[in-house]
Order: structure tokens, then C-alpha cells, then sequence
């Protein structure tokens, strides 16, 4: 059955009070009428009741864990992953005739809400130079025309090859393997924007860069954080693990500028009494914090902990671990101490009872567990802050033990499975070394660029070609306008997608639309029906197979296109059985045995119900440093401030929203109805700026570089945030995000903690 196409949504507001508990039956209402505006009941009901189930579909959406089989839930999914994934199984189109029903030009206008709504490519469309309307064109000549860009270009890394986390295992592998044997690291994906951070710190104090936890260790915590992160909106199915650790004793803490709330109390759908009783409260303790005040609320609670140690000797710290694990500590309980209680309790918005009281719980807790998501990485100093977690976990020996640990939350389906495929422009020696054994060919091994890197480069006009697999990068990266400047500048711009987005309007000279499957989709090979493998937030890898007719009879699939694309570009180079790749995923899974670690024996393994949990090094004691023990660092900061008259501004999704990709114009959780050009502010600070509600602002974001960076026209709704802090969402404020205001050493933009006023508009 097709449906017809939406239109661009009336946005009038409608605000209401927040709400107060997440889930419960609204959730399963909400699923069901979004899934079934996309798709037919036989289409939903294929969806919902395969996702997340061994051999069906995993979630497009999160990468959040499953319970194991024979514990998984009929219903295993979340209201956003049953959006998502029938958001992808649409039964609306978007065909040749309506490309050449609108402009490139008139698309670059539609809102992001739009542009997906229209439904799923269905054929490649090509965009000539000087043309405003792309037209058809067949696969053969799309990828002759790529692979005549990339070979014409005076060297290989004038070309970028991005990738967002929705890829697969395989075809994360075979891009990688494609761009280096092609001859450059120019391999920038979407964790140079969100989790970054978390790898640079990881790295540098545990030897990895992946979280120490498995599901059943939040399940065995004594005493779980939740820092800078929204469960109830970005990995909703983290609310049934939280629920669990509260039914087996356990305590939550959560850290936030918003009272999020599904960190308040939850209602699983899935149990009675989230269904007609009360729900579970989930943070026992809310620290309604200012926003970049987590590092500093770390050294204060370190601080506690070592003068909890001076007065009771022996009995707060574990020593043992300490030496016999780690490096570095007298350094650090030196640096800590020296920090100004005053410093502190100003970064936080704090006071020292409040502290207090968290140290007192963490005294009274065996295995404690850390969570931390954006809120935390996309500050200036979100590598600092993770490391000082990481000296948090370490004083009572919180590493490589049950229900104890650091668990980063991915918010991407396979993001991190596209990193330990490879795709990173910094890859080590080692991973390098291991293609050349296994390929035969001496991959490049300079550095390439990174996202924010490859934006600098294409408006220096140093990249000619970029490619994406997946993803909307125009709207996921930061500083808008240049953004959109620098890719305008290359010769030619492909991306592989499955709906339309912003990216595709943002056009270099000639581009490229390639369709392909989406995971829903049956993957069917000359070697018969294939599955794909992915890598949730645990480290557990597991397969995905498509339960539902192609959307297109011309689309294909991910590997194939990129197989296809390394054959019309590098021939026989290399010798790499890029055909036979096509043909039989198996093969790719069989070479990745050989390159990467953990992966050995991959294709009988990961066919088991229980899939593949990669080795974690810190579980069993080994830490990667060059110390060969974990590191105790040592970390200063500089605490925002905001001018007077001026806010400290974050950007995060709204709760009917997939990363850059809105669903509708509400945000239900937090109140905000039929609009998203909203900005939330405490209602203290409004009377402060002489801001009422309802009124209509400009938000001026204020920069080092005395560029002046305006979103407009947003309306003011009062919200209890911390004060001073104020929330929008994004992708709509990125603009206000300048493309050099980094985390330190990740690189990773800062879209938490931009110093902005809101200007009255005229009228």
C-alpha cells in the first residue's frame, strides 16, 4: 500500500509541563501510530516482532544491548527503535518523478522533518554541474563516473570516505579496505561527533577504548551514575536494565541540567505495574548540575574519597588494586587536593552537602558503575572529565570486577563496530600491519583527517571527492553555514542513503544519490540470502537479517555498491576478491577473522544464538598503556563562564527525533508540542533577560573569532533548568557550534557549553 506524501507540518506551539515519568502505555501508542502512518499492519507487525530477536532485525536505532536468549522479551524494542525501524520500512516513495517535480534549490529550503517524510530512494540520481534538478542514471555509469573522479586526482587523500554507525560490520570492513588500498586514511565517521572523546580518554588511562560493562553488571550494581545522558529518549531500553538493578537493590544517581524523565521514574510497558501501577523510580539522587560541571563534581567527590582515606586508613580505598593496577596515583591525590572547594562547588551549581551525600553512597557501595554519554563528551574538556571518571572508578578498585565499571553509551546502532572494523583515520600499526599480511599491499600510514578535519580541508579546497556511507553529514556536523560552504566546494559529492536528507541538497559540483537496502531489507547475493553483523555498546557482536522486500528492485545493498566501487576503481589492484566479497558476506567475515582481534573463527561463531562477546582487556587485568597498568591522570580545567546577559546553551535531540532526523514536531517528555525552534531557559533567568514566554528570539552564539554565528527565530519556553544553562535542539543550532571550538586532543566538536545571548526580535 503506498502512502501519500506528507507536508511541511503548521508549527504553532503548544507547551505543556514536563513530564515526570517515561514510557507506559503512551509509548506503545505513539510506536503503533507512527509505525502504521509509514507502513501496512503485516509490514509492523513483521518489524516489531522480529527486532532485536536472534536471527531477526537488529535496531537500526541505539546501540544499546540485548538480554540474552531465552531472556529477550517478545516486544524487545523501545518506542523510538519502533519508529525508527518502521521509518525505514515506509511504504512511501521517492521516485524519479519527484526529483524532477522539485529543485535541489527548493529541497535546500524544506525542513529536515520533510525531506525524510518523503519516503525511500528508489533508483541512483546524478546531479550535473550547473544543474538544479538531479535526473536518473544507471549503476554502471554512476560508478564509472566516481571511479573516474577518484583515479583522476593528484593524490589519494584528496578524497574523504565517511561513514555513519548505521553501517554494517562487512561493509564498514570493506569501505575501509577499499580507501586504503585506494591509498589514504581519510576515513572521518560520526564518533568524531559524539563518543570521541570517550576513546581518546579510555585509551590513554585503560589501554581501550570501549566500555568495561555487560548487561548483567548493571543488573549487579550496587550504585549506577548516569552523567550528561537522557535514557528515556536516546536508548530507552537502558530504562529496563536501570529497572532491574533497582529491583535487585541497587542505586541510580543521576547528573544533568535537565530534570530528564526517564531519569525520574519509568514505566515498563512490559510489566503491570508499569502498565496501571506507579512505574519505578529511577534516580535516587538528582544533581541538577551546571552544564561542563562534571569534571569538577568528579574531583570533589575524589577529593572526599582520599580525606575519607586519611581519617579512616585502610578502610575507603582498595590499596591493593592501586598497586598492583595502576600508575600514576600519588600524582594525581596530590593534584586533587590541591582544588579549590570553592572552584567546585561555582563549576557545579552545587553545594558541598550535595557532594557529601553522593561521596556517603559511594562509601556504602561495592560495585559501582558510571554512565556518560554526550552531556560529557562535547564539552572543551570532555577528555578530561572521562579520565577523571576513570580515577573515580579506580580508588575503590571499580575496574575488571562483576558489576562494577565505565560504561560509555553509544547512540548509534553500530558506531563502535565501524571503529573495530577500522574505520578511523588513526588506526594503529598493528591493525595496519594485519591488512598487509592478510591483503598483500602496504596500506598508507599517515593520519587522515577526521570530521572536523575534512570540513577544513574541503573549504581549503584540498578535498576534491567525498563519499558517505550513510548518514547526513551536512546536519550532523558542526558550524552549519561553513559546513555547507566546504562541501559546495568539491568536485563531487556521492552519498549512499536510504531516505532523503539535508546532505543531498548541499550539492559539489556533480552528485550523486546511490540507494541501497536498508537493514530491514532481504540482502539477496548471487551465493543466496546474506545476514550482516553489528556491535552494540557491550562489545557483543550478533547478526541482522532483512525480513522484508526491497523497496526498490534497483537498490543494493551497501557491499555491494562498495565492492562494485573498488572494482571500477582499483581493477586487479592488490589482488583483493572484491567479486567474490559481492557474492558471499562469509568471505568478509572470513578475512575480518584474520585481521581483526576477537573475530577469529567469526562465521560459525557469530551464527550462534548468543553471538560473539569481544575480549575486554581490562576485564582480565591487562591494560594497553605503555605502563602496562591503568593510569591515574591528572586534570585541569577552565570553568565556562557566561557574560552577563548571556547563557550557556546545549544542544540534544528531541524525544521524537533519530539523531539529525526529526519524526514529528514534538518533544512529548519535555512538554513541547506542534514546534522545534524552542529554546529552554529557567524561568529565573528569563526574568533576568527580560524574557517572557512565548516571545521570539535570535540565539547569538559568541565566539573567539569575532564571527557572529545567529539561529533564528526560536520561542522562549520556561523549563527548570540549572540556572544559567539553557537547552535547543539540534540540528536546527548547529550553526551557532564553530568549527573550532574542539574538545581538547579528540577533536570533537562542542555542542555543549556555547556562550549565547538571545536577542528580542522586532515585532
Amino acid at each position: 500500500m503506498k502512502k501519500a506524501p506528507r507536508h511541511e507540518p503548521d508549527e504553532r506551539l503548544s507547551a505543556t509541563p514536563p513530564k515526570k515519568w517515561a514510557a507506559g502505555v503512551p509509548a506503545v501508542t505513539h510506536a503503533l501510530e507512527y509505525s502504521l502512518e509509514e507502513t501496512t499492519v503485516r509490514r509492523t507487525a513483521t518489524t516489531l516482532l522480529t527486532m532485536n530477536q536472534v536471527a531477526g532485525i537488529d535496531c537500526p536505532g541505539c546501540a544499546w544491548a540485548d538480554p540474552a536468549p531465552g531472556h529477550r522479551h517478545r516486544n524487545e524494542y523501545c518506542e523510538n527503535g519502533a519508529k525508527h525501524i518502521n521509518d525505514e520500512a515506509t511504504a512511501r516513495r521517492v521516485t524519479a518523478d519527484f526529483f524532477r517535480t522539485h529543485a535541489v534549490s527548493e529541497l535546500g529550503r524544506r525542513s529536515d522533518l520533510w525531506l525524510n517524510q518523503q519516503g525511500r530512494l528508489t533508483g541512483p540520481m546524478v546531479k550535473r554541474p550547473d544543474a538544479d534538478h538531479y535526473e536518473p542514471i544507471s549503476w554502471h555509469d554512476a560508478l564509472k563516473l566516481i571511479a573516474a573522479e577518484l583515479t583522476s586526482l593528484d593524490s589519494p587523500d584528496e578524497a574523504v570516505f565517511y561513514t555513519s554507525g548505521r553501517a554494517s560490520n562487512e561493509a564498514a570492513f570493506v569501505l575501509q579496505l577499499f580507501a586504503r588500498a585506494y591509498g589514504t586514511n581519510n576515513l572521518p565517521d560520526c564518533s568524531n561527533m559524539c563518543h570521541e572523546s570517550s576513546g581518546f580518554a579510555l585509551h590513554e588511562t585503560l589501554g581501550t577504548g570501549k566500555g568495561t560493562v555487560s548487561l548483567d553488571d548493571l543488573h549487579q550494581a550496587d550504585l549506577i551514575f548516569l552523567v550528561g545522558q537522557n535514557p528515556g529518549t536516546n536508548h530507552p531500553r537502558q530504562l529496563s536494565a536501570l529497572e532491574q538493578a533497582k529491583i535487585n537493590g541497587g542505586h541510580i544517581i543521576a547528573v544533568n541540567t535537565l530534570p530528564e524523565a526517564g531519569l525520574l521514574r519509568f514505566k515498563n510497558p512490559q510489566r503491570a505495574r508499569g502498565v496501571i501501577g506507579p512505574g519505578t523510580r529511577i534516580a535516587d539522587r538528582f544533581l541538577h548540575i551546571r552544564s561542563g560541571g562534571d569534571l569538577a563534581l568528579f574531583q570533589g567527590l575524589n577529593r572526599l574519597l582520599l580525606e575519607a582515606e586519611d581519617a579512616r586508613p585502610g578502610t575507603v580505598l582498595d590499596h591493593d588494586f592501586i598497586r598492583s593496577s595502576t600508575s600514576g596515583f600519588e600524582e594525581f591525590s596530590q593534584h586533587v587536593r590541591t582544588i579549590a572547594w570553592d572552584d567546585i562547588l561555582t563549576a557545579t551549581g552545587l553545594t558541598l552537602r550535595e557532594i557529601e551525600e553522593v561521596r556517603d553512597a559511594v562509601l556504602d557501595s561495592k560495585r559501582i558503575i558510571v554512565c556518560w554519554a554526550m552531556g560529557v563528551t562535547q564539552h572543551r574538556h570532555g577528555v578530561p572529565t572521562i579520565r577523571e571518571i576513570v580515577n573515580f572508578l579506580m580508588l575503590r578498585g571499580n575496574l575488571g570486577r562483576a558489576g562494577a565499571g565505565a560504561c560509555p553509551v553509544r547512540g548509534h546502532s553500530n558506531v563502535q563496530g565501524d571503529r573495530t572494523m577500522g574505520i578511523w583515520e588513526q588506526m594503529p600499526d598493528s591493525f595496519l600491519d594485519a591488512l598487509q599480511r592478510e591483503f598483500g599491499f602496504d596500506p598508507p600510514r599517515a593520519h587522515g583527517l577526521d570530521s572536523v578535519n575534512s570540513i577544513r580541508a574541503m573549504r581549503e579546497g584540498r578535498i576534491k571527492v567525498f563519499l558517505s556511507l550513510a548518514g547526513n553529514f551536512v546536519r550532523a556536523a558542526p558550524d552549519s553555514a561553513v559546513t555547507e560552504e566546504a562541501m559546495r566546494r568539491c568536485r563531487l559529492t556521492v552519498h549512499i542513503s536510504t531516505k532523503l536528507n539535508r546532505s543531498h541538497t548541499v550539492c559539489g559540483r556533480t552528485a550523486l544519490i546511490l540507494p541501497t537496502l536498508g537493514r530491514t531489507e532481504r540482502d539477496i547475493q548471487s551465493s543466496g540470502e546474506q545476514f550482516v553483523t553489528v556491535e552494540n555498546s557491550m562489545s557483543e557482536v550478533h547478526t541482522s537479517y532483512g525480513r522484508l522486500k526491497p523497496a526498490s528492485k534497483l537498490l543494493l545493498s551497501e557491499v555491494a555498491i562498495l565492492c562494485r566501487l573498488a572494482r571500477h576503481t582499483l581493477g586487479d589492484k592488490a589482488g583483493i576478491p572484491w567479486e567474490k566479497f559481492e557474492a558471499d558476506y562469509g568471505a568478509i567475515r572470513h578475512r575480518i577473522a584474520h585481521v581483526v582481534p576477537g573475530f577469529h573463527d567469526y562465521n560459525r561463531r557469530v551464527a550462534r544464538p548468543s553471538g560473539i562477546r569481544l575480549p575486554n582487556p581490562v576485564n582480565e587485568g591487562v591494560f594497553a598503556t605503555p605502563a602496562g597498568k591503568a593510569l591515574f591522570t591528572r586534570n585541569a580545567w577552565d570553568m565556562l563562564r557566561a557574560p552577563e546577559g548571556h547563557l550557556l546553551l546545549q544542544t540534544l535531540r528531541s524525544h521524537d527525533q533519530w539523531n539529525t532526523i526529526p519524526y514529528t514536531d514534538n518533544d512529548r517528555y519535555r512538554g513541547i508540542h506542534g514546534r522545534r525552534r524552542v529554546v529552554l531557559v529557567n524561568p529565573a533567568d528569563m526574568a533576568e533577560l527580560g524574557l517572557v514566554q512565548g516571545q521570539s528570539v535570535d540565539l547569538v552564539g559568541v565566539w573567539t573569532d569575532d564571527v557572529e554565528r545567529r539561529a533564528e527565530d526560536f520561542e522562549v519556553v520556561p523549563y527548570p533548568t540549572t540556572r544559567g544553562c539553557a537547552a535547543t535542539y539540534y540540528p536546527e543550532t548547529n550553526v551557532l557550534v564553530p568549527l573550532d571550538s574542539v574538545a581538547e586532543i579528540s577533536n570533537q566538536p562542542t555542542s555543549k557549553g556555547i556562550v549565547a545571548r538571545l536577542e528580542a526580535r522586532d515585532g
